[in-house]
């Protein structure tokens, strides 16, 4: 039998100068920082709603602000500024944002999902980024073998064919390097840290909650044996016992960070692949319901919680990163190394989410910075990433993913976007050193 491959509804031919796969934090701050420097921007995203991991894997928090402090009476202190301290100032002025909320030896912010949807489109919107959601991309038009020259796109219309002079991948898994036949690489040697489901869970008693819990967002040692203990016994199901609950804004509701889902085999499952990733949803569910059964039994403030929803996909840490022309290293953070060419600072610890308990390891009064060479893919010409599929070995992957950075890397790399298009260069020839001057010309502080 011949069997034809066929969809015969029309294409609609797009041209831009720059084209943004992906409209989470890392997407949305290229996007908007390449427009207002006069480029006409096209971005695409594969939801209905800008916000990434952050919102359809409800991640829910702007983690990678602040520095870590060994004193336990230290107050926030903001390293990173620039387009991230830009969205975060919007979403206190939505409402949609809580102060400080201690995690560890650090601090993070809490924020509402359809506040964060709301803000994206705000700044898309405002800097008149031309915005395809529920669109998903499924081939790369490539010239000569080597320039990325657009996408092609599905929609329930049709296909989007888009011709871009720039490209920028901040799908978080590397897809158009990837689909280009561009070097990427997959974790350790393949390994991965494994997905979580967030939830939220409502009708908690906060002042009770707050009094047993304290004012860390990190469940004490009581928690963590209970948890063991249960999980021992095979009374529920809860493979990790070190669990995050945060305050949200809405009103007694918390957020809670408190699955490990791994496969039946035991594996760290990988979302890039279709059926590693269909498992992970349907067990981060099962998961989902025996912590929301522990929190009612268990803690103090949440007897009578009901479960308000779980993220739209489960939260994916690590998927495909690109070859760049540098690596981030496992050093380079210990070491809290700076560079010339340094586009973003993060004092975020490296955590490894493997085994019962979160591993944890902090980086006090200070920071490293990433260097722009990281999103710089080692081949391949008019593409440039943004976003966690950057160049950076598996532990510091662990630090460099978070939300925080990743609005500072779409900044960089927005502006980096221009400065290639306006002066004719390949991104490869923009350089980091200006790139960072330019950055702190437009408030990212850089260098302090």
């Amino acid at each position: 039998m011949d069997i034809q491959v066929a969809d015969q509804r029309p294409t609609t031919r797009l041209d831009c100068d720059v084209l943004v796969v992906g409209a989470g934090a890392a997407g949305v701050a290229a996007a908007t920082t390449a427009a207002r420097q006069g480029l006409d921007v096209v971005v695409v995203e594969r939801y209905g709603f800008c916000g990434g991991g952050a919102v359809a894997g409800l991640s829910g928090t702007v983690c990678g602000l602040y520095e870590a402090s060994e004193d336990p009476a230290s107050k926030p202190k903001q390293v990173v500024f620039g387009f991230a301290d830009e969205f975060v100032r919007l979403l206190e002025r939505k409402g949609g944002l809580t102060d400080p909320v201690r995690y560890g030896k650090t601090f993070t912010r809490v924020h509402e999902p359809h506040v964060w949807r709301e803000a994206g489109d705000h700044m898309l919107s405002a800097a008149h980024v031309r915005v395809f959601l529920h669109t998903l991309v499924t081939d790369v038009l490539m010239e000569g073998g080597e320039r990325v020259a657009g996408v092609i796109a599905a929609t329930k219309q049709g296909r989007l064919d888009i011709r871009s002079r720039l490209t920028i991948d901040a799908s978080g898994d590397a897809d158009i390097a990837a689909m280009a036949g561009l070097p990427t690489f997959v974790g350790d040697n393949g390994k991965v840290q494994n997905p979580t489901m967030i939830f939220r869970v409502m009708g908690v008693d906060m002042p009770r909650f707050l009094a047993a819990r304290g004012p860390d967002s990190i469940m004490g040692d009581g928690t963590v044996k209970t948890i063991q203990r249960l999980h021992a016994s095979g009374e529920c199901v809860l493979p990790r016992s070190k669990i995050f609950l945060f305050e949200t804004p809405r009103p007694n509701e918390l957020l809670c960070n408190a699955t490990r889902v791994i496969g039946r085999d035991g594996r760290e499952l990988n979302p890039i692949l279709v059926e590693d990733l269909t498992e992970a949803e349907i067990e981060g569910r099962k998961q989902v319901r025996e912590y929301e059964r522990f929190l009612r039994s268990h803690v103090p403030g949440c007897e009578k919680v009901w479960l308000a929803d779980s993220g739209v996909q489960v939260g994916v840490r690590q998927t495909r990163q690109i070859r760049g022309v540098k690596t981030l290293t496992s050093q380079d953070i210990i070491g809290k190394a700076r560079f010339d060419s340094g586009i973003a600072l993060s004092p975020w610890p490296v955590e490894l989410h493997s085994g019962e308990k979160p591993r944890l390891v902090w980086l006090f009064d200070d920071h490293y910075e990433v260097p722009y060479e990281c999103f710089v893919p080692q081949r391949g010409e008019s593409l440039l990433t943004a976003g966690r599929c950057l160049s950076a070995e598996h532990e510091a992957m662990a630090s460099a993913r978070v939300t925080a950075q990743c609005f500072a890397y779409g900044h960089a790399i927005g502006h980096a976007a221009a400065m290639a298009l306006h002066e004719t260069l390949a991104p490869r020839e923009v350089r980091g050193s200006e790139l960072r001057a330019l950055l702190n010309r437009d408030g990212a502080r850089l260098d302090g």
